[in-house]
């Protein structure tokens, strides 16, 4: 097994009262402060991430969405209009 080095620090300031609601719910787990702070922000990190990531849907509406993907492509006059003008940023 390799055991990764731990040479990055996160420095963070709290109140007394934060630092206290922390040390008491690590000592609860039996965990040291800062393994209780590094896992319980890992945690929450990777939620926040998958929550950018993951899509969670019903299996009708999965069918409803890859229906629209693989549906054929209808003529839009509209957008072949705006594709059909020169950009505005295009160089004149």
């Amino acid at each position: 097994m390799t055991v990764a080095t731990k040479d990055e620090r996160i420095a963070l300031r709290v109140t007394g009262e934060q630092k206290a609601t922390i040390a008491a719910a690590a000592d609860m787990l039996g965990r040291s402060v800062t393994d209780f702070a590094v896992a319980t922000t890992l945690e929450r990190a990777n939620e926040v991430l998958a929550d950018q990531r993951v899509f969670h849907v019903s299996a009708d509406r999965l069918a409803q969405f890859e229906r629209l993907l693989t549906a054929p492509v209808t003529p839009n006059r509209g957008l072949a209009d705006l594709f059909a003008t020169p950009s505005i940023f295009a160089a004149r």
